[in-house]
């Protein structure tokens, strides 16, 4: 891919950082492990999140692709072939100071988390 594409949209939202994801259309398995760590980070972290189609990218982007307050971090071909974790992505939210929800959200109580996480093997096929 010739030269650094920008994200799309804000890049802060309310002075928070937003978390920008760029997705196949319809989303591959990268694109749903992102979407799905958007989540979790979600359920722990204060932190806008926008997903958009690749679809209505420029001609020739490639998805998935990650940004995170305008900065590349995950590209598909690139920087980690485009896929994102929730510990690195976490650890970075550490550093960076990025504000805590006040209470978890329900995706990572155990009565929720051990569904989520068969449907995750399920869509990685195992």
């Amino acid at each position: 891919m010739a030269g650094a594409q920008s994200a799309p949209g804000p890049l802060e939202i309310d002075g928070r950082k937003v978390l920008t994801l760029v997705s196949n259309d319809p989303p591959g398995l990268r694109c749903n492990n992102n979407i799905q760590v958007a989540a979790e980070l979600a359920n722990t972290y204060k932190v806008p999140i926008l997903i958009y189609p690749v679809s209505f990218m420029p001609p020739g982007t490639k998805a998935p692709i990650v940004w995170f307050g305008g900065e590349n971090i995950a590209q598909s071909g690139g920087k980690l072939n485009g896929m994102i974790s929730y510990t690195e992505l976490a650890d970075r939210f550490e550093v960076e100071g990025v504000a805590r929800q006040d209470k978890s959200g329900l995706l990572m109580t155990p009565a929720v988390n051990g569904s989520f996480e068969a449907l995750k093997q399920s869509i990685k096929g195992k």
